[in-house]
């Protein structure tokens, strides 16, 4: 099978992944093997590409929004057909014994495997997945459109869980408007709540109004009132604490990316009256399940741009110098 193959992390622009024909995988037991119809291109699969994070794996195949079709089962192996339409995210496998899985919280898993990462993931034809660890797609999204769902709208959906708004309602603020906030924004409207961008760029600004935002402007300007709660997409410490001036009295900021530049001269008057700050590491299975029905009932459509398997150093390059309003995805066929 042909596959986007990493042997040695380098700088995109030396186009570090080469297309390679490799042999097919074959599942296990509690397996499946996908034919892979889409896979998103993360900003995550850029730091794993550059070696910005520490190879678990080489040589490696990166990917970790993909949508597949179950070719075949292995043993063992119940709740997932031959021809079911499934998502594999960056969560590959959890061990479900250690103390943060008893305690539900499976992203923080000690002995987790990350897809396209720690095992080969989507950039091929073909993959291997655990089938207690693949999600059904629903029937209103396309494979292109369902491919982004599985890790930058599961990581803002973990991250909105995280305000607490949900079950209590209240001021939402959203600072970065890319593909991870464009998902999250009609989902937060949809329950209820008041929802403020923060963004630099004007085209967006309009954008998120005409999405539905109650307020719409740039990350140092004033909004009309206090926030109950607020997610930092954007990787870079100074929107954080720009964020946190902006929070009311006990609000909470959740900071949704994998890095972030340093946060520098964080006053403590800003923590003061029981403000709190958390980071979002990985996602659990109940984040992309309740995010997919989620996304369907609220019309979530993913703007998407489609590259060949073989152009994947090309989509990493845009991903990394003129990333677009929505998300990129390789047509691995």
């Amino acid at each position: 099978m042909l596959a986007a193959l990493l042997e040695k992390p380098a700088p995109v622009e030396e186009r570090p992944l080469k297309l390679a024909d490799v042999p097919e995988p074959e599942p296990g037991p509690g397996e499946v093997l996908l034919e892979v119809r889409a896979c998103g291109v993360c900003r995550t699969d850029l730091h794993i590409v550059e070696g910005e994070l520490p190879p678990a794996k080489l040589p490696v195949i990166p990917g970790h929004q993909v949508v597949g079709v179950v070719r075949e089962v292995g043993g063992g192996v119940e709740g997932v057909a031959r021809g079911e339409r499934v998502g594999v995210p960056w969560l590959y496998w959890s061990c479900g014994a250690c103390r943060f899985c008893r305690r539900g919280l499976e992203n923080l898993c000690e002995r987790a495997l990350f897809t396209g990462y720690s095992v080969d993931g989507g950039y091929a034809e073909l993959m291997v997945a655990k089938a207690g660890f693949v999600h059904p797609i629903p029937p209103s999204f396309s494979d292109f459109e369902a491919a982004p769902l599985l890790c930058g709208g599961a990581i803002g959906y973990r991250a909105l869980r995280l305000t607490g708004l949900l079950e209590s309602g209240g001021r939402l603020g959203l600072f970065g408007f890319g593909s991870s906030a464009h998902m999250v924004l009609p989902v937060a409207v949809r329950r209820g709540l008041e929802v403020y961008v923060f963004t630099e760029s004007e085209s967006k600004v309009e954008l998120a109004k005409a999405m539905g935002a109650a307020w719409a402007g740039p990350t140092r300007a004033a909004p009309p009132a206090k926030l109950d709660a607020a997610i930092v997409f954007a990787p870079a410490g100074w929107v954080a604490v720009e964020a946190l001036r902006k929070l009311e009295r006990g609000g909470r900021l959740v900071l949704a990316g994998i890095y972030m530049t340093p946060i520098e001269r964080l006053e403590y008057e800003l923590l003061w009256h029981e403000r709190e700050v958390k980071s979002v590491a990985n996602v659990t299975r109940r984040d992309v399940r309740e995010f997919l029905e989620e996304a369907a009932r609220a019309g979530v459509k993913p703007s998407v741009k489609v590259y060949k398997l073989e152009d994947a150093n090309e989509a990493l390059l845009e991903l990394k110098h003129r990333p677009p309003a929505g998300s990129i995805v390789l047509a691995p066929r």
